[in-house]
C-alpha cells in the first residue's frame, strides 16, 4: 500500500523592502511639488514688494492676529525671507523651477533620468548667480541674498575685486561648456553662417552665380548673361573688372551719364575737449584730503606709562622640573592603557603649557580623547583639555595649567609690535596665546562679539581690555562707544571721556546707559542711524563704510547733500541677561536687526553675560555673532551654548579664555588691566580739549510716547483720532486692525483700544471676538468727541 504523501505547504517568500513609490504616490507627490513650486514662485515675486513691511512681523509668527502683506501671508513671508534674504536672493527663483520639473516628472511618469543632473547644475547656477549679484549689486544683501553677499565679501578679502571677477568668468565658462555644450568651433560656425553669399561688386552692377550661368545685375529688368556653363566643375573664373565694364550694355552707361555730378561736402565733427581738472582732484590739490581729526588736531593718545607692569617683567619663567614631571606622568598614564608615544614636545604659555604628542602608528585618537579624566587625575591638575587632533598639525595636544601662572599685563600687549603695527580698522589686543604671542584681531571683521562666562572669571576685565585697545589706537573722530551697564558700577568709569568717545541720545543726561527704557530707545535709535547710513552709502554708490569714508576724504562727496564722515560705533552691553529678563523682545528684536545688517555701515556689537542659557543667548543672536569668547563656566551645557562645543568648563579662571571666530578655537590668557589704570586713562583723555558735546544719535519716539491707558482727554495718544476713524469705518474694534492700518506696535495699539473703550467708541473685551463698535459712522464720532470737549 503506497504511503500517502504529505502535502508540502508552499514556502512563503520573504517580502523585499522597496523604496520605490507606487504610481498613485508618484502622482500625489508630483502634484504636491508642482503646487509647492507655484506657491514659492508667487511668494518670491510678492517678497520684493512687501519685504519691508513683513520683516518686522517674522518674530510674531505664532500670533494669529498678525497678518503679512505677502500673497501667501505668513508662510510666504517666512519662506521668501529665508530663501531671498538669508539665502541666495534672485537666484532662489531656480528652486521653484527645479521643484516644478521634478513634480512633472513624477506626475507624468517620465522617470527620474536626468533629474539629478538638473538639480546639480541648478545649484551650481544658483551659487554662481548669487555671488555675481552680490558682486555687481550696489545694495546688500537683497539682490544676491545674505549667502551671495557674504561669499562675495569673503572672496574679495582674499582675492580682491579683480580676482572675484575672474572667478565669476571662469564659473560662467564652466556652465556654458558643461551644461550648454559650448565650444569655440560652434562660435566660428555661427559667424560663418552669417557671411554674405558670393557676390562681387562691379562698377555699374553685381556679378552673381545663378547655377548655370554668371549674370551681371545692373538694375535693369533683364539681367545680362556674361557666360554660361553646363557643369559646375567647368565654372570659368570671373572676368576682371575692366573686361566687364567693356561688355556692360550701353544703356547702363547712358543712365550713368544722365546723373548730375553733385559735389558733396563732408562736415568735420568737433570732438569735445576732455576736462582734465576734476573738481574733487582740484579740491584735494588746493585744500588736501579731508581730515576728520582736524577739529581735535592736538589730541594726544594715552601713553604707556598710564599702564602698570603686573607680575615679572622678565617674561615666562620655565620650570624644567615641572615640565619633566608632567611629561613622565603623561607618558606613564598612556602606557598603562597600552598607548605608545613616538614623540612629545612642550610649548610653555603664561598660564597653560601645551604638550604635543605624536602617538605610535595604529593608535586611535578617540582612545586618547577618552582618557582626559585619567590624565587629569595623574597630573593632579585642574582644567586638563585634550585637542585631538590639533588643527593644521598631525599631533594631539594636551593643555596642562602651570603651577605658577604669569600675569599678562595690558601694557605688554599694547607695547607689542604686533599691536602697534596692526593695519586694522578696529584692532583689539585680547592677550597672549599658549605660545606667548600677542593675539590681535579686528573687530570690524568679526563683526560682532559675544562674551560669556561665570561670575568673577574675567568678563569685566575682558571688556576693559577691548575698550583700552581702541582708546590706544583710534582717534575720537574715528570711533564712538555706546556703553550699557545695568549694574551701574562697571562702566561708569568712562564718564570722563563722554565728549571725546561716547555717543548718546539727544537731551540725555548721562552717556552711560543704566535704565532699561533708555536702552530700548537707544537700540531703536541705533537702528535709525543704521538706516540713515545705508541711505548715504546708497547715494554714494559704495558698499561699506571704509569705501564711503575714503570717498569722503578725497572730497568726492558733497556735504551739502547730507554726506559726512562716519565714525565707527561700538555698542557694549554688560549683563545682557538682566536686560532680557526685564525687557525681552523689545531688546532682542533691535539687537538681532543690528547684528544682521549693521556690519557694512560700521556699527559693531559686543555683548557680555554671566548666564549663557538658551533663553538669553537665543538662536537668532548666536547666528549673527560668529565671534565668541568663553571664560570659565560651570557646566558642559553652558560651554556648548557659547561655543557649540565643550571646553569652557575645563578652563581655570582668572582670565583663562577660549576664542573662536567661527572655525578654530584658540586658548588665550586675557590681558589684565586694573580699574585704577582705566581711571588714569580716562582722566588723561578727559583733561584734553573735547568736542562741545557727545556724539548725538538720532531722536527716537517710542511706542510708549502715548500715555497708555488714560481717561483724561488731554492725555490720549497722538494717534487716537486716526485710530477711532479706522475702527468706525471698518466697524471692527481690534488692536490688530489698528496695527495694520496705522503701522503701530502691538502694545501701543492695545493702549489705544483701551482709550477708545473709555471714550465709548468700542465695547468691552469679549475674549477672542472683536470688540463691538458703538459708533455707527464718522458723523456720530465727531458728535461724540465734540460733546466730550464741552
Amino acid at each position: 500500500m503506497a504511503k500517502k504523501r504529505k502535502k508540502t505547504k508552499p514556502t512563503s517568500s520573504k517580502k523585499k523592502v522597496s523604496f520605490r513609490f507606487s504610481k498613485q504616490n508618484k502622482i500625489i507627490l508630483g502634484s504636491l511639488l508642482v503646487l509647492l513650486s507655484i506657491a514659492l514662485f508667487f511668494s518670491f515675486i510678492s517678497y520684493y514688494f512687501t519685504w519691508q513691511e513683513d520683516q518686522s512681523m517674522l518674530s510674531e509668527f505664532a500670533d494669529r492676529n498678525e497678518q503679512a502683506k505677502n500673497l501667501l501671508n505668513k508662510f510666504g513671508a517666512s519662506v521668501s525671507h529665508f530663501f531671498m534674504y538669508k539665502g541666495f536672493g534672485l537666484a532662489s527663483f531656480a528652486f521653484p523651477f527645479l521643484l516644478c520639473v521634478t513634480g512633472l516628472h513624477l506626475f507624468l511618469g517620465l522617470g527620474s533620468k536626468g533629474l539629478l543632473s538638473k538639480w546639480v547644475w541648478g545649484l551650481v547656477f544658483v551659487i554662481w548667480f548669487s555671488i555675481a549679484l552680490g558682486f555687481f549689486a550696489l545694495e546688500q544683501p537683497l539682490l544676491g541674498g545674505l549667502i551671495g553677499f557674504e561669499m562675495n565679501d569673503f572672496l574679495q578679502d582674499y582675492a580682491g575685486k579683480i580676482g572675484v571677477m575672474l572667478l565669476l568668468v571662469f564659473g560662467l565658462t564652466v556652465i556654458l561648456v558643461r551644461l550648454f555644450k559650448f565650444s569655440p568651433e560652434d562660435l566660428a560656425a555661427y559667424f560663418k553662417t552669417k557671411q554674405k553669399p558670393l557676390a562681387t561688386e562691379i562698377s555699374g552692377g553685381v556679378v552673381k552665380d545663378s547655377g548655370d550661368s554668371i549674370i551681371l545685375d545692373v538694375g535693369e529688368d533683364t539681367p545680362v548673361v556674361i557666360d554660361t556653363y553646363t557643369h559646375k566643375e567647368d565654372i570659368p573664373p570671373l572676368k576682371k573688372e575692366k573686361e566687364v565694364k567693356k561688355e556692360a550694355p550701353k544703356t547702363a552707361e547712358k543712365e550713368a551719364d544722365k546723373m548730375p555730378d553733385i559735389e558733396m561736402k563732408v562736415e568735420k565733427i568737433k570732438e569735445e575737449k576732455e576736462v582734465k581738472d576734476v573738481l574733487s582732484k582740484k579740491l584735494v590739490e588746493d585744500f588736501g584730503e579731508f581730515d576728520p581729526t582736524l577739529e581735535l588736531g592736538n589730541y594726544k593718545f594715552p601713553h604707556l606709562d598710564l599702564l602698570d607692569h603686573h607680575g615679572s617683567t622678565g617674561g615666562i619663567t620655565i620650570n624644567q622640573e615641572e615640565l619633566e614631571g608632567n611629561k613622565n606622568r603623561i607618558v606613564e598614564t598612556l602606557k598603562n592603557y597600552k598607548i605608545g608615544i613616538a614623540q612629545i614636545k612642550a610649548t610653555i604659555g603664561p598660564t597653560v603649557t601645551l604638550y604635543e604628542i605624536v602617538p605610535e602608528a595604529g593608535v586611535r585618537i578617540s582612545r586618547i580623547k577618552n582618557l582626559e579624566d585619567d590624565i587629569a587625575l595623574s597630573l593632579a591638575a585642574l582644567g586638563i583639555r585634550i585637542i585631538a587632533p590639533i588643527p593644521g598639525k598631525g599631533t594631539i595636544g594636551i593643555e596642562v595649567p602651570n603651577k605658577n601662572s604669569t600675569i599678562v599685563s595690558m601694557r605688554s600687549v599694547i607695547a607689542s609690535s604686533k599691536f602697534q603695527k596692526a593695519e586694522m580698522q578696529l584692532p583689539i589686543a585680547f592677550g597672549k596665546t599658549i605660545s606667548n604671542e600677542t593675539f590681535v584681531v579686528d573687530l570690524a571683521k568679526m563683526p560682532h562679539l559675544l562674551m560669556a562666562g561665570a561670575t568673577g572669571q574675567g568678563k569685566s576685565v575682558g571688556l576693559n581690555a577691548v575698550l583700552t585697545s581702541l582708546l590706544y589706537k583710534k582717534h575720537p573722530a574715528e570711533v564712538k562707544f555706546i556703553l550699557v551697564d545695568p549694574k551701574k558700577v562697571e562702566l561708569t568709569i568712562y564718564n570722563k571721556i563722554e565728549r571725546h568717545y561716547l555717543a548718546k541720545l539727544p537731551d540725555s543726561e548721562e552717556a552711560i546707559i543704566t535704565d532699561t527704557t533708555k536702552v530700548v530707545h537707544t537700540l531703536n535709535s541705533l537702528c535709525i542711524e543704521m538706516d540713515n547710513r545705508y541711505e548715504l552709502l546708497k547715494h554714494a554708490m559704495v558698499r561699506n563704510i571704509k569705501e564711503y569714508n575714503a570717498k569722503f576724504k578725497t572730497r568726492k562727496l558733497n556735504p551739502n547733500d547730507g554726506h559726512k564722515f562716519l565714525p565707527y560705533i561700538v555698542l557694549v552691553i554688560d549683563e545682557f541677561a538682566d536686560l532680557i529678563m526685564t525687557a525681552g523682545k523689545e531688546i532682542e528684536t533691535p539687537i538681532a536687526r543690528l547684528a544682521q545688517l549693521a556690519r557694512a555701515i560700521g556699527i559693531h556689537l559686543i555683548i557680555a553675560t554671566q548666564r549663557p542659557s538658551v533663553n538669553v543667548i537665543t538662536g537668532i543672536i548666536k547666528a549673527n555673532f560668529p565671534a565668541r569668547i568663553a571664560f570659565r563656566v560651570t557646566s558642559k551645557i553652558d560651554s556648548r551654548t557659547i561655543l557649540d562645543t565643550t571646553g569652557a568648563d575645563q578652563l581655570i579662571g582668572r582670565g583663562d579664555m577660549l576664542f573662536t571666530q567661527g572655525n578654530d578655537i584658540t586658548r588665550l590668557q586675557c590681558a589684565f588691566v586694573d580699574t585704577p589704570e582705566v581711571a588714569k586713562i580716562a582722566e588723561y583723555i578727559g583733561a584734553q580739549r573735547a568736542y562741545p558735546e557727545a556724539f548725538q544719535l538720532p531722536e527716537y519716539v517710542g511706542e510708549d510716547s502715548g500715555t497708555g491707558i488714560a481717561y483724561e482727554i488731554e492725555d490720549r495718544d497722538a494717534m487716537f483720532r486716526e485710530a477711532a476713524e479706522v475702527v468706525v469705518i471698518a466697524q471692527q474694534g481690534s488692536a490688530s486692525l489698528i496695527q495694520r492700518k496705522l503701522k503701530l506696535g502691538y502694545n501701543r495699539a492695545g493702549r489705544i483700544i483701551d482709550q477708545l473703550e473709555a471714550a465709548g467708541v468700542v465695547g468691552p473685551f469679549e475674549g477672542s471676538k472683536a470688540r463691538q463698535v458703538l459708533v455707527p459712522d464718522i458723523y456720530a464720532l465727531d458728535q461724540l468727541l465734540k460733546n466730550e470737549t464741552k
